[in-house]
């Protein structure tokens, strides 16, 4: 096994499950498809039903994608696109760090997901067996554009966040 080989492998299968899992949760974790759309409405993601189900089946379709090695740019383009989308509705505005709501996990996946289209799947692979070893900064490029172009479209058509008061905002009685 060329080490190439070897990294893709153990990328594929560290990121895959992982984003697979995290879809599943959105349909079949404690809150359900309910919760997660109860979730996005917060965030205001309109409609929030759909985009509930959209991220389930998206981060599902990758994370299948992605583990299998399949048509290597496009799962990493699509994790790109949900990771952006994450960033900016969810983690925004608290800082780095995961554990205080940041941004630090979508980042390390977006940024996995694009240095896995540059590696390519590698030969143990969907895309190794049927001979298509796609790889290279195009398609790290590829993949972070159309997801970051896909994402920016998304939230500008569905991304409606409720209006925050401010505090220092006095009306006059």
């Amino acid at each position: 096994m060329k080490s190439h080989d070897a990294a893709a492998l153990v990328l594929r299968a560290t990121l895959g499950p992982m984003l697979f899992a995290h879809g599943w949760n959105k349909v079949a974790g404690p809150g359900g498809l309910k919760g997660t759309t109860g979730w996005f409405e917060a965030l205001g993601l309109k409609p929030a039903e759909v985009h509930a189900r959209m991220a389930a089946g998206t981060e599902m379709a990758a994370g299948v994608g992605i583990a299998l090695g399949a048509a290597n740019p496009l799962p990493a383009a699509v994790a790109v696109g949900l990771m952006t989308v994450a960033a900016r509705t969810d983690h925004r505005g608290k800082g780095f760090f995961v554990f205080k709501g940041g941004w630090e996990y979508a980042g390390v996946v977006g940024g996995a997901a694009v240095a896995l289209a540059a590696l390519g799947n590698g030969r143990y692979s969907l895309d190794g067996l049927l001979r298509r070893q796609d790889a290279g900064a195009r398609h790290a490029l590829l993949a972070a554009g159309v997801g970051t172009v896909s994402a920016a479209a998304l939230l500008a058509l569905c991304y409606r966040p409720e209006k925050k008061s401010d505090a220092t905002d006095q009306t006059d009685q």
